[in-house]
């Protein structure tokens, strides 16, 4: 009932006579109404909720052909008689982490007791080469699997403050309001409130569905990672003996 009475005085104060059900009430109406601190707050959680989708949708793709390109590679890599069969069968798996690791270990380490190409490192002591391009490759993948990630924890942790700058600015305009006319109607002090709970509400929907999709991609994440970890642990001893057969290491 209260609800009601506060859509029917934020969209239309003057028609105070027409029933009106919380179903019937125009939020993007009530968004117009709004003041300009509101209208601001509410552009910011907008984009906030579009950027956040956008990185739902595009890391859920990513993940899911990098899970499943992982576990083909797999398959190839440890049915190889050497390393560069492995190469030849695995180099169609553009979106497999652990196959990006593979090929960019293998091009920048040629054989043992051969120098790298330049690849921007320093020379390694002791000639360990091959085991500091790993783990320089390795570092790469994991960077790219978790990029991203950041934003939608900034938003998930960000955004319900935001929306409550926007609900304080509200109930201020509405004691600012009472101030003024010097009457505490419903009337008077609604339009304010439901700048409130509009901008409460949109902070909630910009954080919610960011913070679910973070801890879901935080998870298969670290899955990737932990395999791309047992990977380069068995690839090192692989590098210092190419012709060596990976199925039997």
């Amino acid at each position: 009932m209260v609800w009601s009475s506060l859509a029917l005085a934020a969209v239309t104060p003057g028609a105070q006579n027409v029933p009106l059900t919380g179903s019937d009430w125009d939020v993007f109406a009530a968004i117009l109404a709004a003041g300009p601190v509101v209208k601001g707050v509410m552009l910011i959680l907008l984009l906030f909720s579009i950027i956040s989708w956008a990185i739902i949708i595009a890391k859920f793709r990513q993940l899911s052909r990098a899970r499943r390109q992982n576990a083909e590679f797999f398959q190839l890599f440890w049915s190889a008689s050497d390393l560069a069969a492995a190469r030849q069968a695995t180099d169609h798996l553009a979106y497999a982490p652990a196959a990006r690791l593979f090929r960019d270990t293998v091009a920048l380490n040629p054989g043992p007791g051969n120098p790298p190409p330049e690849s921007g490192l320093p020379p390694s002591p002791g000639g360990h080469a091959g085991s500091r391009i790993l783990r320089h490759s390795l570092s790469e993948q994991e960077e790219r699997l978790s990029r991203s990630l950041s934003f939608l924890a900034t938003c998930g942790n960000t955004a319900p403050f935001i929306g409550l700058f926007g609900t304080v600015w509200g109930i201020m305009t509405s004691f600012h309001d009472i101030s003024l006319q010097g009457s505490a109607s419903l009337a008077t002090v609604a339009p304010g409130i439901a700048e409130a709970l509009i901008a409460t509400a949109a902070g909630l929907a910009a954080a919610i569905p960011a913070v679910m999709a973070y801890n879901y991609f935080l998870g298969q994440v670290r899955r990737l990672q932990t395999e791309l970890d047992d990977f380069a642990t068995d690839l090192a001893p692989l590098l210092a003996s190419p012709e060596k057969s990976p199925s039997l290491v």
